[in-house]
Parts: C-alpha cells; structure tokens; sequence
C-alpha cells in the first residue's frame, strides 16, 4: 500500500532546511526492531533467540522491494529536487538495539547513486550499526573531490560527537573510491572500511569503449539508455532468472518472476524519464576521475579494510583488483564470492552480516573484543553451519556420551548442564578434528553454541605466506571462538559461556607417530582458579576416533631431517604469534607444520564428558595454590580416563567401520541414530 515515510536526511545541518524531506514510498508493513539477545547468552532458544531471528520469521527484503524502492527514489528525489547530495536513515534500520554503543556505517553508493544497495541487508545491519545512506540523485553533477570532502565532513563530524566508537564505509564500485580516498585523508580516525568489487579498476572495465560512442549516439537511441543503466550499476538480467532457483513449486516460481520482471520494467521506465546521454556520459567521467583519485592515494590509506570480489563481475576485473588491493594496503583482508556479480549486495545469497562476523571485523571500540564484541548467530546462520558439515558427522557417525552427576553415562548431551558457566577441558586430537562433529551434535541436541578459546593463528598473521587464509577460519569467529589468553578466557566466565579449552594445545593437536591420545599439558593451573572464582562447572572429556581416518607416514621429527621441509615449518611458525616461548621442552614446542597422512577405510568418533566437577563455594579453597594443583590434576586424571574408556569400548563397537554403519542406514534410513557398543 502507498504510505507516508520520512527519512532522516541532511544531518547535523550539512544541508540547511533539509532535516526531514516527506518521500511518499511504496512499502511493505514496516518491520519493529527490537532489542538484540544478549551477547553474554550462549544457548539458543527457538522462541527468543534474537532480533535477527525476528526477521528471518517476516521475511527479508528482496530484490523486489530494491526495485520498488528504487523507482520510489527516483522520482520523488532524483526528478524531483536534482540534489544536492544527502543522507538518510531507512526506516528498517532506524534504531539499533545497541544504541549509543553502536558504531557508525556509512553506506556509500555505485555510480546509480540512489543509496539502497544494501537494502537487502537493512534489517540485520540495523541491529547493530548505527546506518546512513548516501543519496546521489541521479541528475546531480557533483564532482568526485566534492563527494570525497561530503563524507570526509560527516566522519569528521561524527567522530568529533562520539570520539570512541568506529566509523564504517561500506562502498560498492565508486562508494569503494570515494571510502578509498576518504581514508586516506582522515588517517587520524578510525575508519573500517568494507569495499566490494571497487572502481579503482575501471581502467580495465568492459564500460571504457562505450565512451566514445555515446559522445556520438544519436537520439533516436535514447530508449536504451535505462538498461545500459542498469548494466553499468550491475543489476543484473541474471538475478531476475535466479528466481527460477529458489526451489520454489511451479506456480510461485511463476508469480515471483512475473512481479520481479514487472518492477524491474518499471524502474528501467521511470529511470528513462530522468535519463540522457549527458547523465550516462557524466556517469563514466566520474568512474574515471573517481579510479584515477582513489589510486593515487592508496598508499596514505591505513585503515582497516576488507575487500569483497565477486568472480562473475561482469563489468570489472574484481578478483584480480582484489589481489592487487591486497598487496598494496597494509591492514586489508579479502573474501571471495565466485558465482557473484557486480552487484554484490544485492545478491539473495549474499549476507553481509554474516561475512563482516566471520572476518573478525565488527567491533564497538578501537580494537576489537572478540569476547564481548562476540553476537549470536541468527538461526539461518546456525542452519548454514550445520547443514555445511552435515555430510561429516555422516562420516563420522559420532557416539556422544556424557555422565549424569550420579556417575550414570547416558547415550546424549543431558549430562551438560544447560546455564554456564561451563568449562570443557579436553586433549586435542590430530589438527583438532574432534571439534567440529562435537560442536555441531551441541547446537543439534542443546542448542549450546561452545566458544573455543583458540589459537591466534586463527585470528591473525604476523605477515603473508604460507600459513591458511584467514578465511578459513570465518565459521569459527561466527560460533564465537576466541585468541587464547588469560584475559579473554576470564571474559567468557564472566559472561557465563560454555567454553572449550585444550590445554596442550598445538602440541596435542600436531603429535608424533604413537602420541595419539596423549596429554601434553603444562604445570599452571590457572584455569582451575578462574573457573573458581566464578564458580563454574569443569567438564574432562576425551574424544578418539583420528586413528580410524588416517596415518600419520611424516611427523614433525621426520620433516625436520628434511632440509626443504625444515625450511618450509620455519617460516610457516615465523608466519604466527608464538605460545608458550617461556616453557621449556616438548611442550613448549609449539612449531606449526602439516603432518603428511595416509587415509585409512573411515571408523567412528567417540565422545565421552566426565561426571561434572562443581567449583562454586570452593573459590576459598582454590586459591591455595596447592589444592588448585590438586584439582588439576584431578581433571587431567579424568580426561586421561575418559580417553581410556572410549578407547576400550569402541573395540566392541559393532558399526566402529563405515560399512556397517552404512548397511545399517541403508535398511533403517539415512537419519537413523546407528546403534553401538554397551555402555551400561
């Protein structure tokens, strides 16, 4: 229905007499925000998880409304007012849950100008940025430079009223260019900047030959403009056929295509009213004079930044850009999306929340707190993440064991306690592969989302090299993992979390031939007097089940005879924050090298989590160092036993190989729970 809408626009009296400008939008019901789940909350509840979840139940905003939204723009702002260029807040992202610890996003426009591209994202984006969008109406004439020193005035501004929270540009194409060069002149702010598929590559843009010929188009061509347009900002003929793959039956297929073709004809419509060969032709001018401004700045740029290259970009060399992006500034990661188009943030697929979480790069202050800074993954996220692995816990076939607190073990989870905090200490198995069937059966059966206190390496890189993209790791952040330290580990006791901890660490993890199983711990038991002090419940387990996949044929003590390969560990370690370099002997060594495996016919996991040892009223007691050291040991003592015991057991496992288990889901259903040893 065709309703009222005010956008906030013009603040802080950038533009005089422009507070709020009354646009009359076409819009669906407005969605109320509320507040988030708390952080600090670590299980999930299928009633109340959080405002993301919310939005998942209305339905998020799709392509349809960006077209619809888009056509409602444009007349009311682009042939109506001509400009200047200004900001707004959408009314779905209009109050952050947040509030005044929200930090700033500024969205910056494609050459299209109208401010929406991240219309698909507003409602997720909402709950925890404080968001403008730039406005650019489409017949506006505003040079480059006059855009970079806008948006160089609002973040000074900005930063000036709330001196301790981050400022965000999210670019596209030139909003990239003009975040590039906006960077580079406010080197004392902080500034994260997030840039998908960036116009500093236009020079190489399949767009450069259309210039000389629209200077010479005739009129009668006038017609095409629109959609020469719509190629240019990069909404795609593509994403209209996307639909027919949405798994949707016949006939809503049917419907949702014919009313995303119908918006896209109005909006090419209502764009040919306001469109000429001038416009076009100052589009492309302003492409080159942004590309050429924002690469001769990029060495003043220090900011953070994360580069988003889509691998079907039809319009620009956007992998290629994103590497040579990579090279050139100093704090910049990059995430690839091979089936993407220009028009990134309007992919449906495409979840820009979910991608800032995963590169570690939302934060509230000026570093960031992977603790608190930590927000509950909504539950399409969850549903992503246990769909992704599921064909590993097939393989798998984990056996989960815990122990009731009369000492009963029981085929389930029910002997976890459900409210934290909860601390799972644990030995690693070969590259801690027991962790990802473990954490998804907890998110399956309790809903309990587990932070692993982890290696930095998962964090960060001291340089470039041989180590893994950081990347890798993206589903680890988003499940709330953190670097290893006293300090974020007495965080997530504070918070109440459940928390995994291996104290052997990279040692256990990266074992020699016959070490499987083995303890490799140290002799501090700190964590037993900070699970203490808040009095948490400490949980031994053991997991086994890395020798049934694969055998280690080159340890660590048999590539260091090889010189190549000796070389090879030494820069991969120099690559990483180093651990323990103040311990002595093997556990100590904390050297980082890929273990070479011969596969083995697959067998099963087994987990085993001990009787629950309660540490609340003994925070007296715990600071004794001596009795700490007692409990210590106590928990090393059961880890060590659970190991046993699973090791013991499984060689009465029926179903312990993949072929057995398999005929068994073949005449039971793939979905069956397949049955194993007696633990009674």
């Amino acid at each position: 229905m065709s309703t009222t809408t005010y956008y906030n626009t013009g603040f802080h009296g950038i533009y005089p007499n422009t507070n709020k400008i009354k646009v009359n939008v076409t819009r669906f019901k407005p969605l109320m925000l509320h507040c988030c789940a708390s952080a600090t909350t670590q299980q999930f509840e299928s009633s109340n998880t959080s405002n993301s979840d919310d939005v998942e139940k209305r339905g998020r905003l799709r392509l349809n409304d960006y077209f619809k939204q888009s056509s409602d723009l444009l007349l009311v702002k682009g042939g109506g007012d001509g400009g200047p260029p200004r900001w707004f807040s959408p009314l779905e992202c209009s109050v952050s849950c947040l509030n005044n610890s929200s930090p700033l996003l500024l969205s910056l426009p494609g050459v299209d100008g109208n401010g929406l591209s991240l219309l698909l994202h507003h409602q997720r984006l909402g709950e925890i940025f404080d968001i403008w969008c730039l406005h650019i109406p489409i017949t506006d004439r505003t040079p480059f430079t006059d855009l970079v020193k806008f948006v160089e005035s609002t973040v000074r501004s900005e930063n000036n009223r709330v001196p301790d929270r981050p400022i965000y540009l999210v670019g596209e194409s030139l909003g990239a260019c003009i975040a590039l060069a906006v960077a580079a002149r406010t080197t004392n702010i902080d500034i994260v900047l997030v840039l998908a598929n960036p116009a500093t590559s236009f020079g190489k843009s399949q767009l450069q030959p259309l210039i000389p010929i629209l200077k010479i188009l005739p009129d009668h061509i006038r017609p095409g403009l629109p959609y020469l347009m719509s190629l240019m900002t990069g909404v795609p003929s593509r994403m209209v056929v996307s639909t027919a793959a949405k798994g949707l039956t016949a006939q809503q297929t049917i419907t949702d295509l014919s009313e995303t073709v119908t918006l896209l004809f109005t909006y090419l419509s209502d764009l040919g009213d306001v469109l000429n060969v001038e416009t076009i032709l100052w589009k492309l001018k302003l492409l080159e004079s942004a590309c050429a401004y924002s690469n001769s700045c990029l060495h003043s740029v220090s900011a953070q930044t994360l580069i988003l290259s889509s691998g079907n970009d039809q319009l620009l060399p956007s992998l290629k850009e994103g590497e040579r992006l990579r090279q050139i500034l100093p704090k910049c990661q990059i995430r690839s999306f091979s089936d993407c188009g220009h028009a990134l943030f309007l992919e449906e697929s495409f979840d820009l929340v979910t991608v800032i979480k995963g590169a570690g790069f939302y934060r509230r202050a000026k570093h960031i707190d992977y603790a608190s800074d930590f927000l509950l993954p909504s539950s399409h996220e969850i549903k992503e993440i246990v769909d992704s692995v599921k064909w590993l816990d097939f393989a798998t076939s984990p056996v989960m064991l815990s122990t009731l607190e009369n000492g009963k073990i029981v085929r389930n989870l029910s002997g976890i306690p459900s409210e934290g905090p909860v601390l799972f200490v644990g030995c690693h198995n070969m590259l801690g592969f027991e962790v990802i069937p473990m954490i998804r059966r907890f998110i399956i059966e309790r809903n309990i989302i587990i932070r692993g206190v982890a290696h930095p390496m998962l964090f960060m890189k001291l340089k470039e090299g041989s180590m893994p993209d950081l990347a890798t790791y993206d589903v680890t952040r988003v499940l709330g993992a953190v670097p290893v330290s006293a300090s974020n580990l007495y965080k997530l006791f504070s918070m109440k979390a459940h928390i995994l901890l291996y104290p052997g660490g990279v040692r256990e993890a990266l074992h020699r031939k016959g070490e499987e199983y083995k303890l490799f711990w140290p002799e501090q038991s700190e964590f037993v007097r900070m699970a203490a002090r808040f009095g948490a419940t400490i949980i031994p387990f053991g997991a086994v089940g890395v020798d049934d996949y694969a055998q280690v044929l080159l340890d660590y003590d048999d590539q260091m005879k090889i010189p190549f390969m000796k070389d090879h560990v030494e820069k991969v370690t120099d690559e990483s924050i180093k651990l323990r370099t103040d311990t002595k002997g093997e556990i100590g060594n904390q050297d980082l090298h890929m273990p070479i495996f011969v596969p083995k016919v697959p067998g099963r996991y087994y987990y085993l989590f001990g009787k629950p040892i309660k540490t609340e009223g003994r925070r007296e007691e715990l600071r004794n160092r001596e009795k700490a050291h007692e409990l210590y040991l106590e928990v090393k003592g059961e880890v060590e036993k659970c190991l046993n015991y699973c090791k013991t057991k499984r060689e009465s496992d029926p179903y312990r190989n993949i072929i057995p288990r398999l005929m068994y889901q073949a005449s039971h259903g793939l979905e069956s729970e397949v049955p194993t040893f007696d633990f009674d």
